[in-house]
Order: structure tokens, then C-alpha cells, then sequence
């Protein structure tokens, strides 16, 4: 390599890690930033749909399914009740919480409403991008104890924030339907390719005596486990302590940078620092304790789950809906869904004090 050649990268990499360390520092601000700048423009009719206690009961609600649920719709506010410089006051406050590819992914996911509006031509349930729900809760802060979520049909992210800090962004949850377009002019976009792919990828690069570990036997479970509102903790026929599969230690070298790249694939839809933070966790008590299970057809369009699922963390994907073609996936954090534990390791110091 020439020498100018040489001081050109050492500038690119200078500049790439100081763009990272100004990122860590400004994401719970840039997060603060948007949601009061949203905030204030707001009316009090919608303000009162938007803004909620922090400890509301809502805040740990989970959906991702068209609904109502139990007669009871989405809460928070909705893109369709915003005026147009809300929508976009709206987006800056998820493109904080999200990466450049998280921020894609999901957008695309809230465009979909429109390919299934399309397809099913007055069906069963309101297709339209602008029905994904905002809610804020408590006061955005700094300093303060807050959290917001954005919310639709296939898309729910969740972010707690304590001084300055982001306390958890789980539960996560992508979907879509169609998983691929099959026809338009949108024909081909495969929105979790990567996701789908990846995990295709690793279960065909296992031996058979793998294979015998790692797939489970029979169909694909109709949908991902741990589904709407079910405690992680009781979930029927799977033992959220006991990981089940084949363990990454049972994977050569290859196959367990495959499934690091898998879980980075989920990991990083998240802010940088939030994804190095997650993969940080992973790896403390060792790969080995990382467990890869796959079930159904191992081609593409059969049916299809898998679930990678470590001490800290459960990732589900399934594509059975639909003749395959509509998927579901989430990554749950184990301990600290909605910040719960932190929260109340905070809370037992704050009282301490």
C-alpha cells in the first residue's frame, strides 16, 4: 500500500471512530430532542393520545397483530392523525432509536400496508401505512426516567431511558407480509431477506450429526413463541431457561461466524452503541452457551422457524403463514424487556439512598 494510500485510511478510520464516539453521546439526546420537539407541536387532543404516565400499564403492552384485542384497538397516536410536518417530526423521533438499516427495514415494513391493501382488495382488516402508533412515556429527559414506542401491524419497538442511558429496546418486533412481493411494480422486495436468508444458510452448512441436533423433528410451529403479551418466563411447551438446538460450540469455525452474523443481523437494526452493548452481553458467558434451532422445510418457500437463544436473549423467526410467504420475527431480552430489571435495580438504589 502507497504511503498517501496508508494516510488516507488512517483519516477514514480516524473519522469513523469519531463519528462513533459523538453517536454514543448524542443518541439519548438526539432521542430526548425529537420526542419533545414532536411534543410541542402537538394539540392538547392529541397530546392526550400520545403522552402517558411512565408507569402506566400500557407502556408494557405488546402487539403486533392487526387487532382490536378484546374489543380494545391500538393506543398512542397515529401517523394518520398527525399533519404532515408531524409525520416527519414523528420519523426523527424513530430514526433515533433505530439504525440506518432499522430505520429502512421499518418503513418498508409500514409501507407494505399498501401491497396488502392491494392484494386483499377490502379485506377482513384496515391496511394503510400511516395506522402505526406513537406513544410517549413520561417527560422525554436527559436526566429523567422515560420511554416511547411506535407501534403498527408488524412493527413494534420499545425504548426505556434512565439518566442518559438506554435502558433496554426490546421488545423488538419485525414482520412482513407478503415476505416477498410476488407482484407489481414492487415485485422482488424481500424486506428480512437477510434475516430469512442467513438462517437458511447456517442450517444447510451443518453436517447430518448437526443437523440431528439442531432441527427439531415434524412441522414448524405455526408462529413465533413468545407471541403477544405472554410472560417469557411461561410459555406453553418451551422452557424459556433451557435452550434447545445445537450450541455454538458444537459449530466449526465457519459456522460460528455465520451465527454471530446472524445475530448481528437482529442486533444492529439498533443504534450502534445499543448493538455493540447487546453483543457484549451475548458473548460474556461464552458462544458456547448460544443455541441455534431450526424447524420445517430447510428450502426456500417451505415452512419454516428457527430461534437463536443465549442467556441474555431469545430470537424467533417464522415464515408458515401464508404459504410461507409471511414472516414473523422478535428478539426479546430474557432479564430486561421494557427495562424491567434495571428498573428495579434503580429503584431498590434510589431508596437505598
Amino acid at each position: 500500500m502507497k504511503r498517501n494510500d496508508k494516510l488516507r485510511l488512517a483519516v477514514v478510520l480516524l473519522l469513523a471512530i469519531s463519528a462513533v464516539a459523538a453517536y454514543k453521546v448524542q443518541t439519548v439526546p438526539e432521542m430526548t430532542k425529537a420526542a419533545k420537539n414532536l411534543l410541542v407541536t402537538l394539540s392538547a387532543e392529541q397530546k392526550a393520545k400520545i403522552q402517558y404516565p411512565f408507569t402506566h400499564a400500557e407502556r408494557t403492552n405488546f402487539h403486533f397483530t392487526p387487532g382490536p384485542w378484546n374489543g380494545v384497538g391500538r393506543q398512542g397516536l397515529p401517523l394518520k392523525a398527525m399533519s404532515p410536518d408531524q409525520v416527519k417530526l414523528a420519523h426523527a423521533l424513530l430514526a433515533t432509536g433505530v439504525s440506518q438499516r432499522g430505520y429502512i427495514k421499518a418503513t418498508t415494513i409500514m409501507s407494505l400496508e399498501q401491497v396488502l391493501k392491494e392484494i386483499e382488495q377490502g379485506g377482513q382488516f384496515v391496511r394503510d401505512p400511516d395506522n402505526y402508533f406513537f406513544a410517549i412515556f413520561g417527560e422525554p429527559s436527559d436526566s429523567g426516567l422515560w420511554g416511547f414506542r411506535v407501534e403498527g401491524h408488524h412493527l413494534t419497538l420499545n425504548f426505556t431511558v434512565n439518566q442518559g442511558k438506554v435502558l433496554a429496546d426490546t421488545p423488538a418486533f419485525m414482520g412482513a407480509n407478503p415476505a416477498e412481493v410476488r407482484q407489481g411494480p414492487r415485485a422482488g422486495l424481500r424486506v428480512l431477506s437477510a434475516e430469512e436468508d442467513m438462517g437458511r444458510a447456517l442450517v444447510h452448512s451443518l453436517d447430518a450429526s448437526q443437523q440431528k441436533i439442531a432441527v427439531l423433528p415434524g412441522a414448524a410451529p405455526r408462529d413465533i413463541r413468545t407471541g403477544e403479551n405472554l410472560d417469557i418466563a411461561n410459555i406453553p411447551d418451551f422452557d424459556i431457561q433451557k435452550p434447545t438446538g445445537i450450541s455454538a460450540g458444537q459449530l466449526n469455525a465457519k459456522q460460528q461466524a455465520a451465527l454471530v452474523e446472524l445475530v448481528e443481523e437482529y442486533a444492529y437494526r439498533m443504534p450502534v452503541e445499543l448493538a455493540d452493548a447487546t453483543m457484549a452481553e451475548i458473548r460474556k458467558p461464552g458462544l458456547d452457551k448460544v443455541y441455534f434451532t431450526w424447524a420445517g422445510g430447510m428450502n426456500k418457500g417451505d415452512l419454516h422457524y428457527y430461534r437463536v437463544h443465549g442467556p441474555s436473549f431469545l430470537i424467533e423467526f417464522n415464515n408458515t403463514q401464508n404459504q410461507g410467504n409471511h414472516v414473523h420475527s422478535v428478539w426479546r431480552d430474557l432479564k430486561n424487556d421494557f427495562g424491567r430489571d434495571l428498573l428495579k435495580e434503580h429503584l431498590k438504589t434510589a431508596h437505598a439512598n
